[in-house]
């Protein structure tokens, strides 16, 4: 990647799956992008890669001009890629570790990310060889992790926590998705409960950087591949996330990351 500058790579992590984690990872990189900076999104995802089809690119293939490695797709000035991108049809994906630690490695290294400010790793569920490899070998920034209210899945986050921290991984933050519903009158509901993720960050140390509400239409943007027109036409959404991006770039800016890992290398053997 001919990149001089310091790529800040974010991975987006949950301890399980339905909690809206992908949708949370494309918003970002979308908020990120419309605030001026340079963006690739890797889904990381290899048995359930979701991006292609939030971005509403499924379908597409990805090129190589010299073999080697990957030309990453665009969409409204994003760069993506997917294993979605290599595998285009819906044949399921049956790897072993090792197989899918090769498979990571390639879509994040032999990719041709051009001059990016911000990587986001969209990572599946679980702490298992997928989170390990990405850990291990991607120069993190840090790590967002999200939740839903309910204790079952801040049980599950918590082994997230827990690992990236025996990483050193630094854990930039918390966001609960899917926290409350708005009605017609104004009235927020927490109808998957409320409290919890205040005690969950305070037991870990742990900011909790915002609150998501339900929004019906926005899976309807998302499934449509039109997820950059619901920042148009969902303010309260577009807001949040200019918070959570306020939030992010004053915390990267606190931390203290060595002058050398400042590129994301592409492998060409």
């Amino acid at each position: 990647m001919n990149n001089k500058k310091e790529t800040q790579i974010i991975a987006v992590a949950s301890g399980k799956g339905g909690v809206g984690k992908s949708t949370v990872s494309s918003n970002l990189a979308i908020a990120l992008s419309k605030s001026g900076s340079r963006v690739g999104l890797l889904d990381a995802d290899i048995y359930g890669p979701s991006i292609p089809r939030i971005f509403g690119v499924s379908g597409q293939s990805v090129t190589s001009n010299d073999g080697k490695s990957f030309e990453p797709i665009e969409s409204n000035g994003i760069q993506l890629m997917s294993i979605g991108f290599v595998q285009t049809n819906n044949d399921a994906m049956i790897w072993r570790g090792p197989m899918l630690s090769q498979a990571i490695n390639q879509l994040l290294f032999q990719t041709n990310w051009n001059d990016l400010e911000y990587l986001i790793i969209d990572l599946p569920p679980g702490t298992g060889d997928a989170q390990l490899t990405i850990s291990q070998k991607a120069n993190l920034t840090g790590t967002i992790l999200v939740t839903t209210p309910q204790n079952i899945s801040l049980i599950d986050v918590e082994k997230s926590l827990v690992a990236f921290r025996k990483l050193d991984i630094e854990v930039l933050g918390l966001i609960e998705n899917m926290s409350y519903f708005t009605d017609d009158s104004g009235k927020d509901h927490y109808i998957f409960g409320e409290g919890n993720i205040d005690d969950f960050s305070e037991k870990h140390g742990i900011d909790l950087i915002s609150n998501l509400p339900i929004l019906p239409d926005l899976a309807k943007y998302s499934d449509d591949g039109r997820l950059f027109d619901q920042f148009e036409n969902l303010p309260i959404l577009s807001k949040k996330y200019e918070e959570i991006i306020s939030y992010l770039k004053s915390r990267i800016d606190s931390l203290d990351r060595p002058d050398s890992l400042d590129t994301i290398p592409v492998v060409t053997e």
